[in-house]
């Protein structure tokens, strides 16, 4: 039973981990050949959804404590598709910083609440195998999206690869809404 429950969580991740790939193999192009980014700008982009990423995990660990693993989980994934349609409709590098801070907070959120499904669903002896199976999930996501985003970018433009990505975040919604039970969790 948990590894059906453990395979069910990442088959919902896979699309998020794909359009991440995707995305994120692109992105600091997008902001340097789309957006006009300096390269000293891209990297405190990144370092914004980083620092925002550190100030609020273990808030967003105790929001999955206190209302659930899966009310977090598509939060976050909801998230996700915004922001791609955000980067999609960015027209300038300086409104990205903004877009950051939300997606440090979904990549947080996302990371809490999946770890803490995983080892809710399975024993304490099997976790380090669970996690394993899951950084699986994350690692083919990121062997699948890059290679489709460097070649989508050629065929449909950067801007549209953020569209692709929104797409698949809102199909790792829908399948966790309909498919991904909230564990039951230790007292």
């Amino acid at each position: 039973m948990e590894k059906r429950k453990l395979y069910i969580l990442c088959a919902c991740a896979l699309p998020l981990m794909i359009c991440s790939g995707l995305v994120y193999s692109m992105f600091s192009l997008y902001m340097a050949d789309v957006l006009g980014a300096p390269r000293n700008q891209i990297g405190l982009v990144y370092m914004v959804g980083s620092l925002v990423g550190l100030v609020f995990a273990p808030l967003l660990g105790k929001v999955s404590d206190r209302f659930g693993r899966k009310p977090v989980i598509l939060g976050a994934m909801a998230s996700f598709a915004l922001i791609f349609v955000l980067y999609f409709r960015a027209q300038g590098y300086s409104v990205v910083y903004g877009i950051q801070v939300l997606e440090g907070a979904a990549w947080v959120a996302i990371g809490a609440a999946v770890t803490a499904y995983i080892a809710d669903i399975v024993t304490e002896e099997r976790r380090g195998w669970a996690m394993g199976v899951y950084q699986q999930t994350v690692s083919i996501g990121w062997v699948i999206g890059p290679a489709f985003g460097g070649f989508l970018s050629e065929v449909i433009g950067f801007r549209t690869i953020f569209l692709v990505g929104a797409v698949l975040a809102a199909i790792g919604f829908i399948l966790v809404l309909l498919v991904v039970k909230e564990p039951r969790r230790p007292p």
